[in-house]
């Protein structure tokens, strides 16, 4: 702990950008792509100015989708029963979140409904591996933190070892400096110490966790915690599939293109059928300085000048006038086996090399495995990779070679209803529903590309031109997907997009701009996660209940609670979907949280929120337990905007920000969001 608490400040609620994130967020997370041209500058159509194929036409308008509600900020009838909105005889096929949701704030604190109860389970700084010292702020060195738990948290992952135990996984995505250390102003000025904890501070970790009794609640374990694991900017890790061993890949520190040190800016992710952890490398091109003023490079937004971070002081890896290939191999998805401490991590280059949000894992009704990706970047597109062989339940060594040899494709989505009804403003069309159909375009498998003038690896590790050159659909900035496990419907949150002009709306997009994001929902043809085509429609248009421009899929909108900037997504068991946010503070000024809503039945769209996090944290990772007993939550960079010297939040100890990750249960052991 610090030997002198630092005083909190209130959070100022200015200096945001874009769709909502904080100056320092843009700056230190994504390199302020906000602040750039966006890289796609390819003249794919918005489809909204193309004639779809129609399907049937969408049942008449739906009963109260354009009325306008109640103040966002001041809902008296939350948590109560409501009439249903589209009338009766409708079905509802799952249990409807009953909770009193929690009223919009900007306290520093996380905050859960009555009735809850929640945990710190481990923050920056804990000890991870044996021999960690305990957290000192005032003296980090760069080998303490390799032992450490990381900074930012973000995705969470929850491998089940019995009814007791279990593996949590946690990215750690990026870090806060200036709240890191006292006095920092930045790379170029930060001591070689630093820039290495900084670097130490990236990755991942595993940690072992222990039920409380029989509670919801689950704590660090206090046995050998043999699993327990510590991933870095600089651990090794192995490139796998079609693109490995490539010249792109290639550099004077790995001539064989099969051996990278590290993995960058870690986002969401997924777990697979067989217990391993999918995460996804996303705003890697910041930590890199001095690109070759390429299309390659502009199209993965690589700067020609030298990175804010400057860790090429002290690894020249990072400056690409020496080592151009070196950005090439970041970008993957990494698959970690939390079962085996001592395997290398994988980066699969059959998925694709983009600004991975994450990788969702289903299967295929043949036993294929399909995962779904966002590549978070405005006007970026929504990937899908279909293996080649079958998941085979209990061949572990078999299934872990499933993610390097299948089809990697791209979404095109078309709108069923005519471009004039769809002019930025969000107004529904006449059909009632922002809805159409979509193809997935192939790209490559791992024996032929798809693309004219691009072979296998080119496609693979230029993902992002492949996909342009197929006419792939421009979306606002897709992160997280997941499939629903009662209907198999699979979900894209689309965070926002500031720079789409109103004649550039279409129907899958259909606000310009759009300050608040939105979700797509996904029905895959014949209900099969490895269909070349489908359908969609977007149930959710984000913003203030009281906006004409919002959407709820046709809820009452005095009955709903605020969102904005849709960033990550889950399931309960029953079908609701929670959705967390980044970006709420700046949109609608009030703290980012994590919100329920059914998707199907009589209650479809009826958004409640379940939690807040704290001043400047976003909130991440939700993920619920097997038995729907505890909600696992990563509120990250809490004071964003702050310095050491003069914080904007000290959750979670009352002395100085540090990201952590929380459980959350109802304390008379009912499941969550009953």
């Amino acid at each position: 702990m610090p030997r002198s608490a630092p005083r909190r400040r209130p959070l100022p609620l200015i200096d945001q950008v874009g769709g909502g994130r904080s100056r320092a967020t843009c700056r230190l997370r994504c390199g302020d792509a906000c602040f750039h041209p966006a890289p796609n500058t390819s003249d794919n159509p918005y489809f909204g100015d193309i004639l779809a194929k129609v399907l049937s036409r969408r049942s008449a308008l739906r009963a109260g989708a354009v009325t306008a509600g109640a103040g966002a900020l001041g809902l008296s009838a939350l948590g109560q029963a409501v009439a249903d909105p589209r009338g009766p005889g409708r079905p509802h096929p799952a249990p409807r979140p009953t909770f009193v949701a929690v009223r919009p704030n900007n306290d520093d604190k996380v905050t859960v409904p009555q009735g809850y109860d929640h945990h710190v389970i481990i923050r920056w700084g804990d000890p991870v591996l044996p021999g960690a010292p305990e957290f000192d702020v005032h003296d980090q060195s760069a080998e303490a933190q390799s032992r450490q738990f990381g900074y930012n948290c973000d995705y969470v992952g929850f491998h089940q070892l019995d009814d007791d135990h279990a593996l949590m996984w946690v990215n750690h995505e990026y870090t806060n400096e200036n709240l890191m250390f006292p006095g920092y102003t930045d790379g170029d000025s930060a001591t070689e110490e630093q820039l290495r904890i900084a670097m130490a501070a990236h990755g991942g970790s595993i940690v072992e966790l222990e039920r409380e009794g029989d509670t919801g609640k689950w704590v660090l374990s206090e046995g050998e915690r043999r699993f327990n694991r510590r991933i870095t900017a600089t651990t090794p890790l192995r490139l796998t599939g079609p693109a490995a061993g490539h010249e792109l890949l290639r550099t004077a520190e790995d001539p064989t293109g099969t051996l990278v040190r590290g993995m960058l800016n870690n986002c969401a992710g997924g777990m697979t059928p067989w217990g391993t952890f999918l995460s996804g490398e996303e705003n890697f091109h910041q930590y890199f300085g001095g690109a070759p003023a390429t299309e390659e490079s502009a199209r993965y937004g690589l700067g020609t000048g030298p990175s804010d971070r400057r860790w090429d002081r002290i690894e020249e890896r990072f400056d690409l006038s020496r080592h151009p290939n070196e950005a090439n191999r970041f970008g993957y998805i990494v698959e970690i086996d939390p079962l085996d401490p001592d395997s290398e991590p994988r980066k699969r280059t059959m998925l694709g090399r983009f600004k991975h949000e994450g990788a969702t894992t289903r299967l295929a009704q043949d036993g294929r495995v399909v995962a779904y990706m966002g590549d978070d970047e405005r006007f970026d597109y929504i990937y899908k990779f279909v293996s080649a062989k079958r998941y085979v339940e209990g061949s572990r060594r078999h299934n872990l070679t499933l993610l390097d040899t299948g089809t990697l494709y791209v979404a095109r989505l078309s709108g069923d209803s005519p471009a004039e009804e769809i002019d930025g403003s969000g107004t529904l069309p006449a059909d009632g529903e922002f809805g159409g159909t979509g193809e997935w375009v192939p790209l490559c498998s791992d024996t032929e590309s798809f693309v004219d003038g691009f072979g296998v690896a080119e496609v693979l590790v230029y993902t992002r031109l492949a996909a342009d050159a197929v006419g792939a659909t421009k979306m606002d900035r897709p992160e997280d997907f997941e499939p629903s496990p009662v209907t198999g419907k699979v979900y894209c949150a689309l965070t926002n997009n500031s720079a789409r002009e109103p004649g550039q709306a279409d129907e899958p997009n259909p606000r310009g701009p759009n300050r608040h994001g939105h979700v797509l929902e996904i029905v895959e043809e014949g209900d099969d996660a490895a269909a070349t085509g489908f359908t969609w429609n977007v149930p959710l248009v984000c913003g203030d209940p009281e906006d004409e421009d919002t959407y709820y899929a046709g809820f009452d909108k005095s009955r709903v609670m605020p969102i904005s900037a849709p960033d990550n997504l889950t399931f309960d068991k029953d079908g609701n979907l929670w959705i967390s946010t980044d970006g709420q503070p700046g949109a609608l000024g009030i703290n980012d949280g994590l919100h329920v809503m059914p998707v199907e039945g009589r209650f479809r769209g009826e958004l409640r929120t379940f939690a807040t996090v704290p001043v400047g944290a976003e909130a991440c990772g939700p993920f619920i337990t097997k038995d729907g007993r505890t909600v696992f939550l990563a509120p990250q960079h809490p004071g964003e905007g702050g310095t050491f010297e003069e914080p904007t939040s000290t959750w979670p100890d009352g002395d100085m920000p540090r990201p952590s990750v929380v459980c959350i249960w109802h304390t008379a052991g009912r499941e969550v969001g009953g």
